[in-house]
Parts: C-alpha cells; sequence; structure tokens
C-alpha cells in the first residue's frame, strides 16, 4: 500500500510540473504573439504593461503549483537531505513570488494611475 501511495503522489507531482511548464509555456505564447501585435503585425491591443502583469501572473502561479509538486515529491519517506532541499526550494520560490508580486501590483497601480489621468 505504501508503495501505491508513494507512486500515485510522485506521478501527481510530475502532472503539476507539467501543468506549471504549459501555463508557462501558454503565457509565453501569448507575450509574444502581444509582443508582435505591439509591432503592428498582428491586431492585439495590450501594452507592454499589461503584458508583462499577465505574463508575470501566470509564473506567479506556476511557482505555486511548482512549490506544490516539490512538497508532494518530498511528503513520501523524506530524508533530512531532502528535507533541506525542499526548505531552500521553498524559500526561493516564496522569495521570487513575493517579488513578483510586489512588482506586478506596482506595474497594476501605475497602469490605472496612467488610465486616470487620460
Amino acid at each position: 500500500m505504501e508503495e501505491i501511495a508513494k507512486a500515485v503522489t510522485i506521478n501527481i507531482s510530475h502532472g503539476l510540473e507539467i501543468i506549471a511548464a504549459m501555463i508557462i509555456g501558454a503565457a509565453l505564447i501569448r507575450l509574444v504573439i502581444n509582443y508582435f501585435g505591439a509591432l503592428g503585425i498582428n491586431k492585439i491591443i495590450l501594452t507592454a504593461e499589461e503584458s508583462r502583469v499577465r505574463f508575470g501572473s501566470s509564473v506567479a502561479v506556476a511557482l505555486e503549483i511548482l512549490l506544490g509538486a516539490d512538497v508532494l515529491a518530498t511528503a513520501v519517506a523524506p530524508s533530512w537531505n531532502d528535507i533541506g532541499k525542499l526548505a531552500a526550494i521553498a524559500v526561493l520560490r516564496t522569495a521570487l513570488n513575493y517579488f513578483l508580486g510586489k512588482e506586478l501590483k506596482e506595474i497594476d497601480q501605475q497602469a490605472v494611475a496612467e488610465k486616470q489621468h487620460h
């Protein structure tokens, strides 16, 4: 039974990693399409700031999912080495997410302020 739980947990963890990669990939594709739209090649109407906020938000979601995947991967019979690695990864991803969120909030506030002036 423990082996089944371990296999299921690891497979879910790998699935979450794939989902996070797909989210980042889709966000990157949207960003590139919007970039070419800004050059007049396409008719997408997002500003550079809006594109950055959308991409950053997608990356933030992906980071949360990856952190969950790491927790699952470590949850089944972890060694102290695994726990240490998870702690380091959690701190780094949480810090990245925090600063990314802070920057996105500032960009969003600037965009709202600019729209109010126009």
